[in-house]
């Protein structure tokens, strides 16, 4: 911490030192060969520095305060032939005009052929995009497009595999539910990111339950976008950072375009995808339908997928849009549930549950507008609605025990919440140095309403019906969590000078969370009776409001390398709705303590010549009084069961590399027509327990935490045909903090190391008619990535074995 802040004192001594230099203008037009065509919001920008601009309405541009030195002035505009033209200012003002030259192309061309060309399928955002700012920031961007993944099955092994550090849970191989982790944080139902779509939330609810149960069609995707740590001055405060799943648009020099994708694979699994898009006269819209089905690898993990989502945004004028969205989802999984060590040593494909189900209604909702005031100020605002559930039925008891055949636990969430997001983007100049101004309003209001009891016995059969069998009288619980949250954030980019900014930024939360409802204390017998119980009513409130800062630099030396660092704050809400859950596997802290901390990164990245592209980093999570689950024994049943507290502060410290190779276009140069490179993802973390009061705890490893991930894999590319094959390797790790070897009941314990190697292929035959094939880990090796304490467990979560798909699109 102390030598962070050295280093900025440092760099701040050398920036004062470097302003002093002598500066003048660059200025000019752009004209256009289309008569009466508008000359107006042309982007100009010099290349490998934060200085960019548009035109006014008369095509001109200026940039202020150049110091003396080679440029690269770039000019780009939807429908035109981008410009690069290389100048020089020496002892004066330079002018400089230029013509553009129209070029017939949709947007959504434009951005994949310049990200195929120079991202390796993953790339980084821009200093500024939209009304974001991520200057200063640890960022990457999965271009969907580029790269060769199972995206029927949202494989996120895959698809992710140029993301450096992510721990990835596998609960099921059709991919309905998301799970990734990073820097050492729990990659439980995605809930350590803030998860968005389209940049508004897509969680169940993003401050009192921030799980991931929707999770939006791969095939569906442009790109996704995440941001680490720093995010939190931005997208809310927690440790993790950002997700946000960008969807497509419809083309913008077609009325109308169908895709359709067809997919056929492993144990029954079949997939069709149907998308629609285009632009009429001011209307840009896309739409999708989704069917996937399968039986699952193991018995009883057969599962039906439906997926639906619609966008229309229509160009009211050329400074303002509006867009509506709206997705669908519906599910119904029945779940194998989990193994003892013994049991998946065994037979990993055995299941010993056959009543355990699993089902999901997602509707989500959202109206954006976009309004470009003039040249410099720019208003973004979302508004938001989701109105879900989720059903879980089943015996939550171990698979050391039989299936009791009895009445079954049943588990219902509704979920009903909105909010509004607004941004304002504002370039202006001090003394005529270009800076940026962020600032950000937020209101979110959830609600969740949740029961537990019994529902569904003996004489059911092992059907899915979802009943409670006294709903007015519950054996377990009945609560309602309404929360309300509002927030300010503002960040700045002070450009000090061409190549080096600093931006600091700062956000304020004010948080209130209810708890109102009843739970009962119950004591079963080993054949699942209740044989005690005693009703606790409750009534929780609580009130807090802080601020939190943060500060980043980037210095742009080249294309080849730009430095990056930040130290941002971070803080995390208890959440009341996972507090009363009675489970004979979990129990929770009543007086757990909201999360406090910071993180930390410093980072070099860059691309040479399309040949080499590379991001390394340092980072640190500093977590104070941060939840986690130790073991423990019941003093009545002797069960062992997790227990949920405050362990201690814990710190984790790593190293995050990517580095990507083209050797084909280094040994041929730019004429090259193939592509044949190389890419090694290394994260390092070392995450432990320190200051603890408890010795069981005090230096050791935090749950959840592998020391190495790894992944690495070739691609060949032509013209028509792509192939990658993959190999993943994941240290071991442990499931609390105690670091627990094992335990009879499976639900704790280590989770061994494990390697994983996959093969993607595809072959575009013309340009309506194209093959994918994928096989998933080709050495069939028998690994779990989680122990589940309560669905779809409890117990081990065997992953996949080997699995074939094949792929045939059409687009009309």
């Amino acid at each position: 911490m102390r030598s962070l802040v050295v280093y900025f004192f440092l760099l701040f001594g050398f920036v004062a030192l470097d302003s002093q230099a002598q500066t003048f203008s660059i200025s000019g037009s752009v004209a256009s060969e289309v008569p009466n065509e508008s000359l107006a919001d042309i982007h100009v920008s010099l290349k490998h520095t934060s200085y960019h601009t548009v035109t006014d309405a008369q095509g001109k541009y200026v940039f202020q305060n150049i110091k003396p030195g080679k440029y690269t002035l770039v000019i780009s505009s939807l429908g035109h032939k981008k410009i690069e033209k290389e100048i020089t200012v020496t002892n004066g003002d330079l002018v400089v005009d230029v013509s553009l030259k129209s070029q017939v192309l949709s947007a959504d061309s434009v951005v994949v052929m310049g990200e195929k060309e120079k991202t390796f399928g993953v790339t980084r955002l821009k200093d500024v995009e939209g009304t974001a700012i991520y200057a200063g920031k640890k960022t990457e961007v999965v271009v969907m497009s580029d790269i060769n993944a199972n995206t029927a099955t949202n494989n996120s092994r895959q698809i992710y595999s140029k993301i450096a550090g992510l721990n990835i849970w596998e609960s099921d191989g059709a991919g309905i539910q998301l799970g990734i982790g990073g820097r050492g944080l729990s990659p439980n139902r995605t809930a350590n990111f803030n998860t968005r779509q389209n940049g508004y939330d897509m969680s169940a609810d993003a401050l009192g339950y921030p799980e991931s149960y929707y999770s939006p069609s791969s095939e569906s995707i442009d790109r996704i976008e995440i941001v680490r740590g720093a995010a939190s001055l931005q997208y809310g405060t927690q440790f993790g950072g950002m997700v946000n799943y960008k969807l497509k648009k419809g083309p913008t020099d077609k009325k109308i375009e169908l895709t359709s994708r067809q997919t056929v694979g492993s144990w029954g699994f079949t997939n069709t995808f149907t998308s629609l898009g285009g632009t009429v006269k001011k209307v840009n819209y896309y739409g999708f339908y989704q069917h996937k089905q399968g039986d699952g690898w193991r018995p009883n993990s057969g599962f039906n997928v439906n997926t639906a989502y619609a966008s229309a945004t229509y160009n009211i004028t050329s400074k303002l849009s509006v867009s509506a969205q709206y997705t669908f989802m519906q599910y119904l999984a029945q779940q194998a549930g989990g193994l003892r060590d013994a049991d998946f040593n065994h037979d990993p494909r055995q299941s010993l549950r056959t009543r355990n189900w699993f089902k999901v209604n997602w509707n989500l909702a959202a109206v954006l507008l976009d309004y470009k005031l003039n040249d410099h100020i720019k208003i973004n605002s979302r508004f938001f609605g989701l109105a879900s559930g989720r059903s879980a039925l089943g015996v939550l008891g171990t698979t050391a025990q039989a299936d009791p055949m009895g009445d079954r636990d049943l588990w219902v969430d509704k979920y009903r919440n909105f909010g509004n997001e607004t941004r304002l983007l504002w370039h202006y100049n001090i003394k005529s140095v270009t800076s940026t101004l962020l600032v950000g309003f937020r209101y979110y209001s959830g609600h969740t309403d949740r029961r537990q009891g019994l529902g569904n016995g003996a004489s059911s059969g092992n059907t899915s019906d979802f009943q409670f069998d006294n709903p007015n009288d519950l054996e377990y619980s009945k609560y309602n969590f309404p929360n309300q949250n509002i927030s300010l954030f503002a960040e700045n980019i002070f450009q000090i000078t061409p190549k080096l900014s600093i931006i600091p930024g700062i956000r304020y939360e004010n948080i209130r969370t209810v708890a109102d409802g009843f739970y009962n204390d119950v004591k079963k017998d080993l054949a699942g009776n209740i044989y005690y119980s005693k009703r606790n009513n409750e009534y929780r409130s609580n009130k807090r409001s802080f601020v939190i800062g943060g500060i980043g630099v980037s210095f742009l030396q080249s294309e080849p390398f730009q430095f990056y660092a930040n130290i941002s704050q971070n803080y995390r809400a208890i959440n009341f709705n996972d507090m009363r859950v009675v489970n004979p596997n979990l129990q929770v802290d009543p007086n757990l303590k909201d999360e406090t901390g910071y993180s930390i990164d410093l980072g070099a990245r860059g691309n040479i010549n399309n040949i080499l592209n590379y991001d390394v980093s340092f980072f640190m999570i500093n977590y104070d009084n941060r939840i986690g689950t130790v073991q423990k024994v019941d003093t009545t049943t002797f069960n062992i069961y997790r227990f949920r507290t405050n362990i201690s502060r814990s710190r984790n410290l790593g190293v995050e590399t990517f580095v990507e190779v083209n050797f084909w276009r280094l040994l041929r140069g730019e004429q090259a027509k193939s592509k044949i490179s190389i890419f090694s993802n290394i994260t390092y973390v070392d995450a432990r327990y320190e200051d603890s009061k408890e010795p069981a705890y005090e230096n050791k490893k935090v749950e959840l935490a592998p020391n190495v991930i790894l992944k690495t894999g070739l691609t060949y590319k032509t013209q028509k045909f792509s192939a990658t094959f993959q190999y993943s390797y994941t240290g071991s790790q442990f499931t609390d903090a105690t670091n627990a070897p094992a335990t009879n009941d499976g639900v704790n314990g280590l989770i061994p190391a494990y390697y994983v190697m996959d093969f993607s292929a595809s072959y575009t035959i013309s340009k309506t008619f194209s093959l994918f094939a994928t096989l998933n880990n080709l050495s069939n090796n028998y690994y779990f990535t989680r122990r589940a304490d309560s669905y779809p467990g409890p117990g081990i979560i065997p992953s996949d074995g080997r699995s074939f798909y094949l792929t045939a699109q059409i687009k009309l």
